[in-house]
């Protein structure tokens, strides 16, 4: 790889850590390439992405970032999982690693916060951007669905009333 290469990769390395809403560090030793495909393609769905890079080069992209904090964890063979989603990442790893003992989640970043192995564990469990924009579209729904409920009951209420005086009558 000559020089040219490395600008343009470290340039895209701090790209990533940038604008990633979570950062993901695990060692990967022992994985095969049917493995790591199949990480690749979770994350993929999930709207993640893997990269492996040198850490020399990764340390230098950290360079006043905002979770420049990670430099330390990018030892041996790493691979970084991030997203802009700050839940996909984590969800990607945590799920991968719990079937798969060759990727080990050492930690990772959410903006400037550093996440170790808890933390990545922690924001695994919390709901996605989808799953929270559903609830809240799920409540935003329900008071108006509620306020069309006892609009209509009156109108039921009298038609039933008018329906059993008709009865009579007949």
């Amino acid at each position: 790889m000559d020089r040219a290469q490395k600008e343009q990769l470290v340039d895209e390395l701090g790209q990533i850590f940038e604008s990633s809403g979570v950062v993901v560090v695990s060692h990967y030793v022992g994985l095969t390439v049917a493995e790591m495909q199949d990480l690749r393609a979770r994350a993929r769905a999930a709207d993640a992405s893997v990269r492996v890079a040198k850490n020399r080069l990764a340390k230098i992209a950290l360079q006043g970032k905002p979770c420049e904090s990670i430099g330390d964890l990018l030892e041996g063979m790493t691979v970084l999982t991030y997203s802009e989603d700050p839940v996909a990442a984590a969800k990607v790893a945590q799920d991968f690693a719990k079937e798969n003992q060759k990727l080990v989640i050492l930690g990772g970043a959410m903006g400037e916060n550093a996440l170790d192995v808890a933390g990545v564990e922690a924001v695994s469990k919390m709901p996605s951007r989808d799953e929270l924009i559903a609830t809240i579209a799920g409540m935003l729904g329900a008071p108006a669905s509620n306020i069309a409920g006892a609009i209509g009951a009156p109108a039921s209420n009298i038609a039933s009333i008018l329906s059993t005086i008709e009865d009579k009558a007949a």
